[in-house]
């Protein structure tokens, strides 16, 4: 067994930290500086984490190559597999012909670019996030904008920012439910203290949105919208966490935003038109069509929602994983020991790989797919070209996939990033505010708000403990905090390039636009974290 070291330099934390951040600055630099494509930031990245576990923490060369192989698994299934399908799915309504009839039925709500971003990229991303997760959400909606006429660039921008307000509570509440699993704490707390921290962010989200589009003067005309948008959610995102749980808050709220969407523009258009540069095709001259080609067009995403839901429907779930094939990691399962006070106490760092492979959302995706494919009469060779276009089109996506996660899990089993953990943990009385960017860090790295719950949650209690914190507060900071992580992450630029056919140059482009926009709102999310520590403690909800 090989124990993990966090002090590996000099015995120096700080300098310690600064080795281990090493992955992270080669992609920034790769990424925002020298505008490499995602995929070759990743694999550089990866090659630097294992030139870190190596040399500097002295991990064996076979758990390096585990530890490597093991995230790459975990890439490519289940997130890689939801983007395939998802991607697949698409690509049905397009080679059918049934997505225009899609994009016309969105335009006669209505044209404005504005509101069919709030509409499909904020509340109908929403819904996807709360049903499936792991991708799926920017894979569908950011290739239904880019469909709708946004440029690429815009299509992919928009659906990772409005992206932001779900994933705490995505997948059917799974990042919480994690959080409770590794911390010990009650999952009610934990759903309300998140909701508490996410719901006043969630409430700007929308005119945020509006306003990284076009700015005040763009956003002044939509402000009935955006209200209706941001109230109807973050209210209900409130509610629903507090009274409900955490399962069915996404859910519960992407409806109520939608239906305050479609409820207000039954009444209310706004004046003049936005219309982005460069966009592909005009809002106007939609066509209008008989109920017939509007239930066939929309069939392929009912059988989506319909089967999302279904899979994560708890009986049904249960039934499905009864299929799964699990197994320890060859190489790595019990091999790192991780150390106090990153665990209270020694403990073996387990590596089981799951295969859920039914119970997966991307196979309800791909059921979809299927069912859309004989519902629109597709061919059996037609079929076969579009699931072979699809795979040119995700080949070098799935590879940056795999490769952050790679790189991610090298990090976490190699001991560097409870190094960065401990070094965010040393901030002391600051350590409410940077309680909410340690989870962000964990989303950046992981792309994935369940695994830096799993990643950082218990060392957030612990810390919480030494330095007098509410511990809950300080897990569901973690949380939220990463929701703002999952903009910028390389999983979440690889989905929304992919799905919007992005010339992989605009990648770096893509990362550095996102990039403010994430430190801004990890900022904003952390302040809304002090707030509850300092101003109004009796607000948060105590074990």
């Amino acid at each position: 067994m090989w124990r993990q070291n966090y002090t590996p330099v000099a015995d120096s934390l700080a300098l310690s930290a600064l080795v281990a951040a090493a992955p992270i600055f080669v992609l920034l630099y790769l990424l925002g500086v020298k505008r490499r494509p995602a995929w070759v930031a990743a694999l550089s990245g990866l090659a630097t984490a294992a030139v870190v576990a190596l040399a500097a923490y002295g991990m064996p060369a076979q758990a390096v190559a585990a530890a490597t192989s093991y995230g790459a698994a975990f890439g490519l299934f289940p997130i890689g597999w939801v983007v395939f399908c998802a991607i697949l799915l698409y690509r049905i309504t397009v080679e059918t012909g049934k997505f225009e009839i899609v994009k016309d039925s969105v335009g006669s709500l209505t044209d404005d670019r504005r509101l069919q971003a709030l509409l499909i990229a904020f509340a109908f991303g929403a819904f996807i996030e709360g049903a499936a997760g792991f991708g799926t959400p920017v894979a569908v909606a950011a290739a239904m904008l880019a469909g709708l006429g946004f440029s690429p660039f815009y299509a992919a921008g928009i659906c990772l920012l409005a992206n932001t307000a779900p994933v705490a509570f995505g997948s059917i509440g799974t990042p919480i439910l994690t959080l409770a699993t590794v911390t010990g704490l009650p999952m009610d707390k934990l759903s309300a203290a998140t909701g508490r921290i996410c719901a006043p962010v969630s409430l700007i989200v929308p005119a945020y949105l509006v306003l990284v589009m076009g700015g005040w003067r763009v956003t002044k005309p939509v402000l009935p919208a955006v209200a209706a948008c941001g109230i109807s959610f973050a209210g209900m995102q409130f509610v629903a966490s507090n009274w409900i749980g955490p399962q069915l808050t996404d859910i519960l709220s992407s409806l109520a935003s939608i239906g305050a969407l479609v409820a207000l523009l039954l009444v209310w258009k706004p004046r003049g038109q936005f219309e982005f540069e460069n966009a592909k095709t005009p809002a106007a001259g939609l066509r209008k069509h008989s109920g017939r080609e509007l239930a066939l067009a929309w069939g392929p995403y009912a059988f989506l929602v319909v089967l999302v839901l279904l899979w994560g429907w708890q009986p049904v779930r249960s039934l499905l994983n009864s299929f799964r094939i699990e197994f320890a990691w060859p190489g790595l399962h019990g091999f790192v020991e991780r150390m106090p006070p990153v665990t209270p106490t020694p403990s073996p760092y387990p590596a089981i790989y799951n295969f859920n492979w039914l119970a997966a959302s991307g196979t309800a995706c791909l059921l979809a797919a299927v069912l859309s494919a004989l519902l629109l009469r597709v061919g059996l060779r037609q079929f076969a070209r579009i699931f072979w276009m699809t795979c040119k089109q995700l080949a070098l996506p799935e590879l940056t996939i795999a490769a952050v996660l790679g790189l991610a899990f090298l990090m976490n089993y190699s001991g560097a990033t409870a190094t960065l953990g401990l070094a965010f943990a040393a901030t002391g009385v600051l350590f409410p505010f940077f309680s909410a960017m340690l989870g962000w860090l964990g989303v950046f790295l992981t792309g994935s708000d369940t695994s830096a719950n799993a990643l950082f949650g218990n060392l957030q209690v612990i810390t919480a403990g030494r330095l007098g914190f509410n511990p809950v507060l300080m897990a569901a900071s973690n949380s939220a905090g990463g929701v703002m992580g999952k903009m910028i992450s390389l999983q979440s630029i690889a989905v929304a390039a992919a799905a919007t056919s992005m010339a992989r140059a605009e990648e770096g482009r893509l990362f550095r636009f996102t990039l403010r926009h994430s430190i801004l709102l990890a900022s904003l999310t952390g302040l809304v974290t002090v707030f509850y520590a300092y101003i109004a403690p009796a607000w948060a909800p105590s074990p």
